[in-house]
């Protein structure tokens, strides 16, 4: 069965309408709370995921190293937090477009806008921060980014508490094996130092899975 094209689109739209509410909700002083990556605090993550939808949907993206996305913090330092939140709101729904318009090219944005979304809910203390609204999709392109065979990862069955899914090449005999949560799937994906007492992983090391930051 051929998935949705307009997946990616919705898995933004679905991230826009669950968080939004929430920052509009938030007290100033918690934007200023700290995440999990190292150095940046929630504004932060919320400035750098603007910028990135704003550009995915005028298709202006840079390389989104360390400098550029510094640049991009930078640039929005000033505005007050209700100008950073109107530019997220809107970058989600150009972006959601732009990204489907791309058919696949761009999947990996609409995935790591949504792990940021998780970053921001685990600062603010929100359970199920990394399997919020979305995580059926955010699994299905998670299944696919990891199946380019350039990554090179080991074939890895992965069983999670309602269902199971295949990191890696589709058709080759597994390599490894990995139980654990969704949650905990998508922070071992991500790099966001995951309990280790929450999965058990046979076949390969834990570094080998992390694909972005």
């Amino acid at each position: 069965m051929t998935r949705d094209p307009r997946l990616p689109g919705r898995l933004l739209l679905a991230e826009r309408d669950a968080l939004l509410p929430v920052l509009r909700a938030a007290e100033p002083s918690a934007f200023a709370l700290p995440t999990v990556l190292p150095g940046w605090c929630v504004r932060d993550v919320l400035a750098h995921c603007a910028a990135a939808l704003t550009m995915a949907a005028t298709d202006t993206l840079h390389d989104f190293g360390d400098e550029a996305n510094a640049a991009d913090i930078a640039a929005r330092a000033d505005l007050p937090i209700s100008a950073v939140l109107d530019e997220l709101e809107a970058g989600y729904a150009g972006a959601a477009e732009a990204i489907v318009a791309r058919g696949g090219a761009w999947d990996a944005l609409a995935l790591g806008e949504w792990v940021h979304g998780g970053d921001v809910r685990e600062a603010f203390g929100i359970g199920d921060a990394y399997a919020s609204a979305g995580i059926d999709d955010a699994l299905t392109l998670l299944q696919e980014r990891m199946a380019q065979p350039f990554r090179a990862l080991p074939p890895t069955d992965v069983r999670l508490p309602d269902r199971e899914l295949r990191l890696g090449a589709p058709d080759a005999a597994p390599a490894a094996t990995l139980e654990t949560d969704a949650a905990t799937l998508m922070r071992l994906i991500a790099g966001r130092s995951p309990d280790p007492e929450r999965y058990t992983l046979k076949g390969a090391a834990p570094q080998v899975y992390v694909t972005f930051h």
